[in-house]
């Protein structure tokens, strides 16, 4: 039986902020400063992104005054 990879919840969630950063065209200067990192910090998220905290997350949110619910069902 194979064994299929696990998508956990520090990915799902980096991957929802990419899609909405790639939906409204904003640069990576901008998200970085929206999420208080350096754009150098969005490229490791990229690797991996099991360092992004919920402190990064909750800035995401409130800059944009979404709700994690929205987010979620992007």
């Amino acid at each position: 039986m194979k064994k299929t990879a696990r998508l956990t919840l520090y990915k799902i969630m980096w991957c929802k902020i990419r899609y909405w950063q790639n939906l409204r065209d904003i640069s990576d200067g901008e998200l970085a400063a929206i999420l208080g990192v350096g754009e150098r910090t969005l490229h490791e998220y990229d690797k991996c992104a099991k360092h992004i905290t919920l402190e990064k997350i909750d800035n995401f949110l409130s800059v944009n005054k979404m709700e994690l619910q929205e987010l979620l069902t992007l």
